[in-house]
């Protein structure tokens, strides 16, 4: 599915006008201008999978943040919303296929990381609560209670319950599950199936960040399935391997001078990444150097 078309940037000239009439003051940086126009990255053509791929500095969340901020989609974590900003997306066009559905968002590595935050505190107050109600379940087994006040029917209904069941069943039902069931990456892999419904334009930066190999393979399928049969779009920035081989992707090479769509196979770091185990190969055990 495709939501979102075509966007474009200010090239260079516009840049260079509008910063000639700005009077910097206590300003050190005009940013996000004179970022993407370094690359000459002035339009993006957009496919169900469209990947922005480069190093560090590139401008790939940056491009993400203008997309989502022109197209007023949902966000969580704060960016980097310089007095500049604004008048930079003022200064982009972005030009639909179909309306964006609501529930549309930008998804970036702090709202993941935030919300694995989120689950380790509410881990710890979970552990902190376990070891009083511990202590509760052994004061209630153990305690004579007499009748006289409501306050004494609810400590007799604690002791009747602690003395009918084990430590752990008893700790287990006044507490409920402890949350901490996944680990970061596992959690992290779970926090995009949640945020990724049916139907929605979805800006990803660099989700590979906390993920395992084999959990990067597990969210490239569960994208590709949901761009193939749920109506998903998505545009993604990213270094994995595993995500720009996506099938059908079309990929933005940002590290080039000039910023050209390349297939997986001919961006740097993936070539990096195959010479590498190309020079390891008989380490792996039988292979076809093995043979010869």
């Amino acid at each position: 599915m495709i939501y979102l078309d075509t966007f474009t940037f200010p090239d260079d000239g516009r840049e260079f006008d509008y910063c000639l009439g700005v009077k910097l003051k206590c300003y050190t940086s005009f940013y996000p201008f004179k970022v993407l126009s370094h690359h000459q990255f002035e339009r993006i053509d957009f496919e169900p999978v469209t990947i922005l791929y480069g190093g560090n500095g590139t401008g790939k969340s940056t491009a993400l943040n203008v997309i989502a901020q022109k197209l007023r989609l949902q966000r969580e974590a704060p960016f980097n919303d310089t007095c500049f900003f604004q008048d930079y997306v003022d200064m982009c066009t972005a030009e639909l296929r179909e309306n964006i559905p609501e529930g549309s968002r930008i998804i970036t590595s702090d709202d993941v990381f935030n919300y694995m935050l989120d689950i380790r505190s509410l881990n710890e107050g979970i552990d902190r609560r376990r070891g009083d109600i511990m202590e509760e379940y052994m004061e209630a087994k153990f305690a004579k209670v007499q009748l006289h006040s409501m306050e004494d029917y609810e400590a007799l209904s604690r002791t009747v319950k602690a003395r009918s069941r084990t430590q752990s069943r008893y700790v287990r039902e006044e507490l409920g599950k402890n949350v901490r069931t996944y680990s970061n990456g596992e959690s992290a892999f779970r926090y995009f199936t949640n945020k990724i419904t049916e139907n929605g334009l979805y800006l990803l930066d660099e989700p590979e960040n906390s993920l395992s190999p084999a959990l990067q393979q597990e969210l490239v399928q569960f994208l590709s399935d949901s761009a193939r049969f749920f109506g998903c779009q998505f545009v993604i920035s990213t270094h994995s391997p595993f995500l720009l081989a996506m099938r059908g992707a079309k990929i933005y090479d940002l590290d080039e001078e000039v910023v050209t769509v390349k297939p997986w196979t001919q961006l740097a770091n993936v070539r990096a990444y195959y010479d590498f185990f190309k020079a390891h190969e008989r380490e792996f055990g039988r292979g076809p150097l093995e043979d010869d």
